[in-house]
């Protein structure tokens, strides 16, 4: 087989590349283990709002802008729902917190994302004095939906892998690579947490966030929008609430532990006072980043190779934009942002 692609990795990063290849009539084929699941656990919001600090987003409206046409065009492409709008409500402390919302939704690069009318809470389950604020164009994107009606759409085309990617089986060549039964002119990494083992990007400042989600069911809690208060509670259906997320950067496995369990539990009931019962808990390794930009870029020796990780806690805004900048770079010589190329760590070999 000859193609002009191999990708390794099918989460967020690695839909968002096959959607370029795809768009410029490029053939790939992509291999895939299951081992990295943090685009799986993912709650998949987007929202152009930093809660915490009431701020943007670093490039959100760009993000925004590659984003959701994209997904629009999957739900068409793969017959699935995926794209969920629904308000996040940012719950209020204080009326200072107040005071601060007022004082971000004047500011030019905000003003169209935060709602200047405060909202009153009448729901008595929850514990909400100081009202909420409204995020504006936020939603939901179901990634495990994603993700599972994606790869099955591979496989029906005979493009996936399920199989471990063995480095060592790559015989490089003067315009390309061989891998397998498998001629390419070009290989991309996307296999987020899974990059420490790969040895040609081994050496990223790559960091590992442990995140935590639960499940819960409050059939008294009726909430029709994405509570954001100490931790997000967003709605699915039939009466069934992610909880989220923790943030461990000690342990690195994919099981999940009491202890997130406890944490998440005790930050909801200060919030929360309907009774709900936990069905569900799920982990995920986040291939995170010290300076919270992601990972693009090609490899100093192997000019045919790169790399497009550290997508962080918000992949599904941010997976189109860098996926289209990393194809714009290799295919039309289009310089990559300094912000999210692999150059600005000058410490890589």
């Amino acid at each position: 087989m000859q193609v002009d692609y191999i990708i390794v990795g099918i989460g967020l990063a690695g839909i968002g590349f096959c959607e370029q290849l795809k768009v410029n009539n490029k053939t790939f084929v992509v291999f895939d283990d299951k081992s990295q699941q943090s685009s799986v656990v993912a709650g998949g919001l987007y929202n152009a709002i930093v809660l915490k600090r009431f701020t943007s987003v670093w490039k959100s409206k760009e993000q925004l802008q590659m984003a959701l046409p994209m997904y629009a065009n999957l739900e068409r492409s793969l017959n699935v729902k995926l794209d969920y709008k629904i308000p996040v409500y940012r719950k209020f402390a204080s009326l200072e917190e107040q005071n601060d919302w007022f004082a971000a939704s004047d500011k030019l690069q905000l003003a169209e994302y935060l709602s200047t009318n405060i909202i009153k809470n009448e729901n008595d389950a929850i514990d909400a004095p100081f009202g909420f604020g409204k995020v504006l164009q936020t939603g939901r994107i179901d990634v495990k939906c994603l993700i599972d009606a994606y790869k099955k759409q591979l496989i029906k085309e005979n493009l996936f892998f399920e199989e471990a990617f063995n480095y060592e089986a790559i015989e490089l060549l003067e315009n390309g690579m061989v891998y397998q039964n498998t001629k390419a002119k070009h290989i991309v990494f996307a296999e987020g947490f899974g990059v420490v083992k790969n040895p040609f990007f081994n050496t990223l400042p790559l960091v590992p966030t442990k995140g935590e989600l639960l499940i819960i069911e409050a059939p008294d809690l009726k909430i029709d929008f994405v509570l954001k208060a100490g931790v997000f509670l967003i709605p699915l259906k039939d009466d069934l609430y992610i909880v989220g997320a923790t943030y461990e950067w000690e342990d690195t496995t994919n099981r999940i532990t009491e202890k997130a369990k406890n944490e998440l539990l005790t930050k909801l009931k200060k919030h929360i006072n309907c009774s709900f019962k936990v069905v569900n808990q799920v982990a995920g390794i986040r291939p995170t980043v010290k300076d919270r930009r992601p990972l693009v870029g090609q490899h100093a020796i192997h000019k045919n190779m790169y790399v497009l990780n550290g997508l962080g806690t918000r992949g599904v805004m941010i997976g189109p934009y860098v996926a289209h900048q990393l194809y714009n770079f290799i295919e039309n010589d289009v310089p990559l942002d300094n912000e999210v190329d692999i150059k600005r760590f000058t410490n890589l070999s």
